[in-house]
């Protein structure tokens, strides 16, 4: 069994995945958009171009998403930022924990620098440019 998070955006799927693939070190796997999809000829223009479905691909892990707008009913009926959760990273250094998180924040809203804790060497938590919410957690203790 694995847990793959699906992520829903608001018209930049495309623009999130490129930047987080380069981010991340990963590959997008697969990306089709509404418009390639049979039958969505009566969609209006505007909406061909949003991504239906993407796949980026980070070593054995993996982010799917789509843009979930009024106009293509991507991810049932519209977007809504996301609440109630967050996407956790972790990570072996807090180097490497630094530079996701920095990348991260640039454009977003940091709800906690990244730091020491208690439980790590580096800890943080952002809502990037996209509007989803990370936290970046260094592997082992402080």
């Amino acid at each position: 069994m694995q847990f793959i998070p699906y992520l829903n955006f608001n018209g930049n799927c495309a623009e999130a995945f490129a930047f987080y693939a380069r981010l991340f070190g990963g590959t997008i796997v697969h990306q089709s958009t509404f418009g390639e999809t049979p039958g969505m000829e009566q969609m209006p223009d505007s909406a061909k171009g949003l991504i239906m479905h993407a796949h980026l691909q980070i070593k054995d892990q993996a982010l799917m998403a789509s843009d979930a707008t009024d106009n293509c009913g991507g991810g049932g009926g519209g977007y809504q930022q996301a609440q109630g959760m967050w996407i956790s990273i972790g990570v072996d250094d807090a180097t490497e924990g630094g530079r996701i998180f920095n990348a991260l924040a640039e454009g977003g809203k940091v709800t906690m620098p990244f730091q020491a804790t208690f439980w790590s060497p580096g800890f943080g938590m952002v809502t990037d440019r996209f509007n989803t919410p990370w936290m970046v957690n260094v592997k082992g203790e402080a």
